[in-house]
């Protein structure tokens, strides 16, 4: 179980970085400007995916990226550090066309989309030229266990009908999405096994029936992309349409998921460790009560504690990403859960550390922190939340003393009876 980076690693982590620097981080406070006036994207954000795609950093997220698709083919480990160096600002991955939703959707229709649907969808998501959204979950059930989802995909005659109300569907409202992959029931007979109910279809976004009700803000504050509440009313797409086989639509959800999550625990690495820069440059130049808050025991220990616990989150998502690639979602489930629920509760915990030290101003749009604080709790819900991520883990943990009920008894001491 090697971590270390390789040369080749090593070499594009200094090209992101680089870029980065150059280019996308002097971009941020115009690109705050124009989201903050309606602008969306900014007009910059074309001009950095042009740059960036031309300069060969581009879909680093796909292990199975062939030779005639655009962008550079990484494992799941190679393109962790990537993901991290990316995540310090928020709308950074879209440069290099590695932005969720997207970069699941491009794997689901990647593994299963037909020479059709490729053209049609996933030339242009892997060119940068549209964007989509996966839509799952649900208003009126408990979406974290997806075999409740209710939302209907019928077959009648040579199309499939689409009727059912979803929620929290990232990217729906960006001006560039043209595509939205459906989760729904496709079997409503009684004894269909529970597992094998659910399919999945590619909805045109423009598609007669398709309304978007509203977006939805996470806490307090709108995403200008989008976390939508969607309505399909007797929505009409062609059977060619389906994505895969009817029935395998769970186990697809499920296949996709797994990158993803690996995804976002390494964009939180990289805003915690803006969070803690933040903090450590605060904790220089702020001074009270006549020293400066760095002198603090309490500052250095939040410092430190950051520190740690921000390395150790990184050596399990790596971990995480190292199992994804040598045994697949299934033989790496309980890591994917493990950091599912580590990530995002590290990424509160530090920010929460950062505003303290800002005081009131950790709260405003004058740092990052009160957006990077807001994300991370979200994140505690997004692709599954923390309770169904403990329960694969326990569950892992329980068939492993299953099949060896007796590992723990040499370790008893029973005192000899008098």
């Amino acid at each position: 179980m090697d971590f270390a980076y390789s040369d080749k690693v090593l070499a594009l982590q200094r090209r992101v970085t680089d870029f980065m620097e150059d280019h996308i981080v002097p971009a941020n406070p115009q690109w705050q400007r124009d989201v903050q006036a309606g602008i969306f994207p900014p007009p910059v954000m074309a001009d950095l995916k042009a740059y960036a795609k031309s300069e060969g950093m581009w879909n680093f997220f796909l292990p199975g990226l062939r030779a005639d698709e655009p962008g550079t083919a990484l494992s799941n480990l190679e393109y962790a550090p990537l993901a991290e160096i990316m995540g310090r600002l928020m709308w950074a991955s879209e440069v290099f066309n590695c932005n969720a939703p997207d970069t699941g959707n491009m794997e689901l229709l990647h593994l299963f989309a037909t020479p059709l649907q490729y053209e049609q969808w996933l030339r242009p998501l892997l060119e940068g030229d549209i964007r989509s959204a996966f839509v799952m979950t649900e208003p009126d059930v408990a979406s974290s266990d997806a075999t409740n989802i209710q939302t209907t995909i019928l077959r009648e005659g040579d199309d499939y009908v689409v009727n059912g109300r979803k929620w929290f569907i990232t990217n729906a409202a960006h001006p560039a999405c043209r595509l939205l992959i459906v989760l729904g029931v496709s079997d409503l007979a009684d004894d269909a096994p529970r597992h094998a109910r659910h399919s999945m279809v590619l909805v045109p976004i423009d598609a007669p029936g398709v309304t978007i009700v509203r977006n939805i803000p996470v806490m307090n504050h709108v995403a200008p992309e989008g976390h939508c509440e969607i309505v399909f009313k007797d929505v009409r797409v062609p059977a060619e349409n389906l994505l895969g086989a009817e029935g395998q639509g769970f186990a697809m959800a499920q296949a996709r998921l797994g990158p993803g999550r690996i995804h976002h625990c390494m964009r939180t690495i990289g805003q915690c460790e803006v969070a803690l820069e933040l903090m450590c440059d605060r904790a220089l130049e702020r001074r009270t009560f006549g020293k400066y808050l760095a002198d603090y025991a309490n500052v250095q220990d939040w410092i430190a504690e950051s520190r740690l616990e921000i390395d150790q989150a990184r050596l399990l998502v790596l971990r995480a990403a190292w199992a994804l690639d040598r045994f697949g979602n299934k033989g790496a489930r309980e890591h994917v859960s493990a950091i599912k629920v580590i990530a995002p509760r590290l990424q509160t915990r530090v920010v929460d550390r950062a505003i303290q030290l800002f005081g009131a101003m950790g709260l405003t749009p004058d740092t990052p922190l009160a957006d990077l604080w807001t994300w991370g709790r979200a994140l505690r819900f997004a692709d599954g939340p923390d309770e169904v991520h403990l329960r694969a883990v326990a569950r892992h943990e329980l068939a492993k003393a299953r099949e060896n009920p007796a590992r723990s008894a040499p370790y008893f001491t029973v005192p000899e009876r008098l």
